[in-house]
């Protein structure tokens, strides 16, 4: 029941005039409804510039292979219910559409299925709204059989809200026998049907997926270090950041949303503690709230934190609006009760890219945070230092009397803290240990 991929997407066939394009790639319209006073039609909480988030949705078309031939802003003086954009601008850009040989129209906002079926009409090609293109980059991206689920789920819920706005095929009555009293069933309620059934089988598939997860998350906190998770705005390099902290060679692309689902991997600190490290998908600002439960669901690591390193595209001139839409989400997880409510605190400010500001001492740096170059190392060992200063903050002092003879539970703390102090006598080697809280309580569950 998933839509065709939109790179994937048949061009309409060239008429006399050479208008459309009968192969090659799928070309694309980018159109940016912009209201005044500087908010878009999604009303965002951080003003952001209208260009800058046209380029972002121009980047969200090409990363999935689309190639845009025409981009526009569009100032909104009111909100049109049967089309959004004003006559005038239908008019406008279905000239530009034709002209360009478009096949894919993105307006880059949230459209009713009135709206997207008008403007289809309007615009004779295919028309998508903010949803329905991140929808297919998750589509395409998903690796996880929890993330492959999670995204047809929504996919599935999105289309549903759409049959209103199917053709033709859609009105006629299909089965059924009229002599046995009343119609056939119609062919959108075929479809509906359908994909009520699916939607209920996902729902089945998930929660065994979540189970099978929950056992491994289990599994890792028996495991005896501390997780370091990356988190941030789509494309603020954290994957690269990954890879080279930690050697491994994640996907890292200068594409949004070229991680979806979560990586770990082990990192030693300064100290000589070894933490794990874990990628996590990239944020957007509003996000379609159909992939909301997907999104969070690829986050959960960020949960189970010791210390959460927020990557900071530091030369993005919509830095600081970025930084409030990766808060907006961690708050919202407090709020639902997925996330701790003292994650700031367990939290480090990572402004990267400094190389393309000509280097780590020309970033502006808020108190505790870190300016690195993932790309070139700088600033790699003032982070890892700032890790271990985080998680020794979070460690509890703790004295023990341990047996000489003991040598497992000896062996137990010097791999799972420091020991700051130790003396030695005839009846016990007596010990000052700092340890995890979680560490803490399983050693003593071990006496």
């Amino acid at each position: 029941m998933i839509a065709t991929p939109l790179h994937q997407a048949v061009p309409v066939a060239a008429g006399e005039d050479g208008g459309r394009p009968s192969g090659g790639p799928t070309r694309a319209a980018v159109i940016l409804p912009w209201e005044r006073q500087g908010r878009d039609v999604a009303g965002a909480d951080q003003p952001r510039a209208a260009e800058a988030r046209l380029a972002e949705a121009i980047g969200l078309a090409a990363s999935i292979g689309l190639v845009v031939v025409h981009s526009a802003i569009l100032p909104l003086r009111a909100r049109r219910p049967s089309m959004l954009l004003g006559e005038g601008q239908v008019a406008a850009q279905g000239e530009a559409i034709d002209r360009n040989g478009v096949t894919v129209a993105i307006v880059d906002a949230a459209l009713s299925p009135v709206q997207q079926r008008n403007l289809e009409r309007a615009w004779s090609c295919k028309v998508i709204d903010r949803t329905g293109l991140i929808l297919d980059i998750f589509g395409e991206r998903a690796a996880t059989k929890e993330g492959t689920l999670q995204v047809e789920l929504a996919h599935l819920e999105y289309q549903r809200s759409r049959l209103v706005r199917s053709w033709t095929h859609l009105e006629r009555q299909r089965g059924g026998f009229g002599f046995l009293g009343g119609p056939g069933e119609t062919q959108i309620e075929a479809d509906r049907r359908l994909i009520d059934e699916r939607l209920v089988r996902l729902h089945k598939d998930l929660e065994k997926v979540r189970r099978t997860r929950g056992l491994h998350r289990s599994a890792r906190q028996r495991v005896p270090f501390p997780v370091v998770a990356l988190v941030g705005y789509t494309n603020a390099g954290k994957s690269t950041l990954f890879n080279t902290l930690t050697g491994a060679e994640v996907t890292a692309k200068d594409q949004l949303f070229a991680t979806l689902d979560p990586t770990m991997r082990g990192l030693r600190l300064p100290s000589g503690r070894r933490v794990i490290l874990s990628d996590t998908v990239g944020f957007i600002s509003e996000l379609p709230h159909e992939l909301v439960e997907a999104f969070r669901a690829t986050l959960e690591e960020v949960s189970e934190a010791d210390v959460i390193l927020h990557v900071r595209d530091a030369a993005h001139p919509e830095t600081i609006a970025q930084r409030g839409d990766v808060t907006k989400v961690l708050d919202d997880m407090v709020a639902d009760g997925t996330l701790d409510a003292d994650w700031p605190d367990r939290t480090i400010e990572v402004l990267n890219k400094a190389d393309l500001l000509g280097g780590v001492a020309e970033v502006p740096l808020r108190e505790g945070a870190v300016a690195v170059s993932a790309l070139t190392a700088e600033g790699l060992d003032a982070l890892t230092a700032a890790i271990d200063r985080r998680i020794a903050e979070g460690m509890e002092l703790a004295d023990y009397d341990i047996p000489p003879q003991d040598g497992a539970r000896l062996a137990w703390l010097y791999q799972h803290g420091e020991v700051v102090q130790r003396s030695d006598d005839d009846t016990a080697v007596h010990m000052t240990v700092r340890l995890l809280p979680a560490d803490r309580a399983r050693f003593e569950r071990r006496e």
